[in-house]
């Protein structure tokens, strides 16, 4: 995948051109849409607001799904890991050479591993050495986990170590990792939890104040008179507009917690927030 690189002030950065494309097509149809939205719709507030934040949605929603993708795909690897290293060890304790292993265990089916782990064994093949074959396997996983453990393979193979030993002393640091990250899911299950329960509790209460406080705003209202009064209907409009993006922000925030509390990644809680949004969005027009 090509990188394109670029400098902002005294910042680097460095974007995917697959990302870039993304970006710019997703500007080109969202400012359209805006663009459209503003000289039709601008005079009925509902619409426009909603139109909006389906622009929005648009805007987000590719990028999003990318970068969970990849988050997905990092966990999947890490999960693998360890089987793949035990495995390893095991090929290189019955004698095997370095290259002779990696070819032996891949056939072995490591799922989103099983990529990586061909690719290396073509490459050794090829002749290309075992220090650069594995930090080019570190580099394509993007995974930090991963990186450090190949790190140590890297230099115990360099400085003329145990390979097995220490493939087997990274591959029980591994499990463990692993074993300590679903220990965490499982203690913070409830909070994930308490985290649902927070949100609905909150649709609840702007499901209320939508039926028994605006009603009662709007009839309080119809005694106002003056230049300056607002009409009840606008009124209820209004407040209708406030409570449903009101729902979609505290939506999108619970979710990114929940989260970031469940599996340790904000961008874990992509998809609570999504549905936590939808479901909010939902029963709150429904109901509303």
């Amino acid at each position: 995948m090509i990188n394109i690189e670029f400098k902002l002030w005294k910042f680097k950065f460095r974007i995917r051109t697959k990302m870039l494309m993304l970006l710019i097509l997703n500007s080109i149809l969202v400012s359209s849409i805006m663009i459209i939205n503003f000289l039709i719709l601008r005079e009925s507030a509902s619409l426009f607001s909603s139109i909006s934040f389906i622009a929005m949605f648009i805007f987000a929603f590719p990028i999003i799904l990318i970068k969970y993708t990849e988050y997905n795909k990092k966990k999947q690897l890490e999960e693998m890991f360890p089987i793949f290293l035990r495995d390893f060890v095991q090929a290189i304790r019955g004698g095997m050479s370095v290259p002779h292993a990696l070819k032996a265990i891949s056939r072995n089916d490591y799922k989103a591993l099983n990529p990586y782990v061909k690719k290396m064994s073509a490459q050794l093949d090829w002749g290309i050495p075992v220090g650069t074959v594995l930090m080019k396997f570190a580099e394509g996983s993007k995974s930090k986990l991963i990186t450090r453990i190949i790190s140590s393979v890297r230099e115990s193979h360099r400085f003329g170590g145990n390979l097995a030993d220490t493939l087997e002393a990274l591959s029980n640091t591994a499990v463990e990792i692993e074993q300590l990250r679903a220990e965490r899911r499982l203690y913070l299950h409830s909070q994930m939890i308490t985290g649902y329960i927070v949100f609905f509790v909150f649709l609840a209460v702007m499901i209320g104040l939508e039926k028994f406080l605006v009603p009662s705003l709007s009839e309080a209202s119809t005694g106002l008179t003056g230049p300056t009064s607002t009409p009840p209907q606008n009124l209820a409009a209004e407040y209708n507009i406030i409570f449903r993006n009101l729902i979609l922000i505290q939506g999108f925030f619970a979710g990114l917690s929940t989260g970031k509390m469940a599996e340790g990644a904000v961008i874990a809680g992509l998809k609570h927030s999504l549905f936590m949004m939808a479901v909010g969005f939902i029963v709150f027009t429904i109901v509303g």
